[in-house]
């Protein structure tokens, strides 16, 4: 089984995911996570169609970008999405490499990349695009802000305008399975709804990044704009 033939039926089964919701697959964009493989297969995914890769850590963000780069892996255009937790003091080598950030969890951090932004005027001519992470699960272990701390943080968005907030990412949790997968992402997309409805000009919340290999189906029945899947990519048999 090829990374391409693994693309494939990662594709179908989003299909009939969004098939099964009366959505479009169209209108959800795969995340090749990259968290566990080398350059080399990130590239062979891009070969094989999937211009969007994620990386979780920063470093592996940049080294990668920077191999694929090297090796003229451009076709199609790549957008690297930075889908883990983001220390303000990396800030400043991811932004140049970045189309997306899945985990902005406080307002220091929207700060940090607001202000980097404006010391690369010349380099950076629109705002950079970034989802709230939010914990829905409650879980003690993961980033994320707590679903009463999104409000005040979309309130405070247009003090930063080169940061473009445009959507909300969380995980589900560990333990309970698809329904409990079920709620987590259906809390989020509640919650993305009311602060939608709401939202001060300029900020737009269209996107819900959610769902991974293990819980995508479910997560594109909630209304999932983007899923982040990384293991069912690399499997061999």
């Amino acid at each position: 089984m090829s990374i391409a033939d693994n693309l494939r039926r990662v594709r179908e089964r989003i299909a009939r995911a969004a098939e099964g919701a009366g959505r479009s697959a169209d209108e959800i964009t795969l995340v090749g996570v990259t968290k566990y493989v080398g350059p080399r297969e990130a590239a062979e995914l891009a070969a094989a169609g999937c211009a969007d890769l994620g990386e979780s850590r920063p470093q592996e963000l940049w080294e990668k970008a920077k191999a694929l780069q090297r090796a003229g892996a451009s076709s199609p255009p790549l957008r690297w999405h930075l889908v883990g937790h983001l220390q303000r003091n990396k800030v400043r080598r991811t932004l140049p490499l970045v189309h997306m950030i899945h985990s902005v969890d406080s307002e220091r951090l929207l700060a940090a990349i607001n202000d980097e932004l404006g010391r690369e005027v010349a380099s950076q001519t629109s705002p950079i695009k970034v989802l709230l992470e939010v914990n829905t699960s409650g879980e003690a272990a993961k980033h994320g802000l707590p679903p009463d701390g999104v409000e005040p943080l979309v309130a405070a968005a247009p003090q930063y305008p080169r940061v473009a907030v445009c959507g909300l990412m969380t995980m589900a949790a560990l333990e309970g399975g698809p329904a409990v997968a079920a709620r987590n992402f259906a809390a989020l997309r509640e919650l993305r709804d009311r602060l939608k409805s709401n939202a001060p000009s300029g900020v737009r919340l269209d996107e819900l990044s959610i769902g991974m290999s293990g819980d995508f189906e479910v997560a594109v029945g909630e209304g999932a704009t983007i899923v982040r899947i990384g293991s069912l990519l690399w499997q061999q048999t």
